[in-house]
């Protein structure tokens, strides 16, 4: 058949060819429609919208990624790469990703950036932001014309900073209370952090101490021709062995002269 298939766009004239010869008894039912509008004869997939006119070039190639879509891009990810850029610990609070329909935000009023239904968060500032930049036009809000998009992400995060602090400030108050009326608090994250990491710390300040003192021996014996094995030896016979080679000086090698008696001649 090589490369493409005709058959199916030769559909009608086989089914028209067949009834002819009364090889099949009725025509189909889409006989008529097919004769009336007939399938289209591309062959090749037509190449989708570009939205970024490229230049052309000389060597013309065969595109590698012609039915790729388009990257999407909203406004919002510009402001968000900001703010958790310049946040990360946001991004460690537990947040409620549920929603109704995933338009709940277009659905709040963003002239303030806290809700009564919804824990304030980086997204708040977020809209937040997009209300100081664009305002909300089903209800007849502008934006100023003079707020640019430093000023709202100042603005935007000056309310969410006060909030933060009267967060802050209630939570100390209401631990001071429990604590004033019998309840105890346990160990923070931050103090069990904190002694894991002194614990870890002492075990490598004893692992390295050790090693400090291998090095230092192995470095002595290197020097002072004692040999490793003497090197290797635990401190105390380490001692007794120094102490040997002192005494090693004083004892003669050929023994003790012989003074008065009788002259052995072997």
């Amino acid at each position: 058949m090589g490369r493409y298939d005709f058959r199916p766009l030769r559909v009608y004239q086989t089914a028209s060819q067949l009834f002819a010869s009364e090889r099949i008894r009725n025509v189909p039912s889409w006989h008529e429609v097919v004769g009336t509008v007939p399938p289209a004869q591309t062959l090749v997939r037509t190449q989708p919208l570009q939205h970024q006119q490229r230049p052309r070039r000389n060597n013309v190639r065969k595109p590698s990624k012609l039915y790729q879509p388009q990257r999407v891009v909203y406004e919002e990810d510009t402001l968000r790469k900001e703010f958790f850029g310049d946040h990360p610990w946001e991004l460690a609070r537990p947040r409620v990703v549920l929603e109704n329909d995933g338009r709940d935000a277009e659905k709040k009023d963003w002239s303030l950036v806290s809700q009564p239904d919804r824990p304030i968060d980086g997204e708040s500032v977020i809209q937040r932001q997009m209300f100081l930049l664009h305002g909300n036009p089903e209800k007849g809000q502008r934006p100023d014309p003079k707020m640019t998009p430093a000023r709202a992400y100042d603005q935007a995060r000056k309310e969410f900073y006060e909030i933060r602090l009267q967060q802050d400030i209630e939570r100390r108050v209401a631990k001071e209370e429990a604590m004033a009326t019998g309840a105890y608090f346990g160990k923070t994250t931050l103090q069990v952090g904190m002694e894991l990491e002194d614990k870890i710390f002492e075990e490598w300040k004893a692992w390295a101490s050790a090693e400090v003192i291998q090095q230092e021996q192995r470095r002595a014996a290197m020097y002072t021709g004692i040999d490793n094995e003497t090197a290797a030896l635990p401190e105390g016979e380490q001692e007794m062995e120094a102490a040997l080679g002192e005494v090693d000086s004083t004892i003669p090698t050929r023994g003790q002269e012989a003074r008065g008696g009788a002259i052995f001649v072997p």
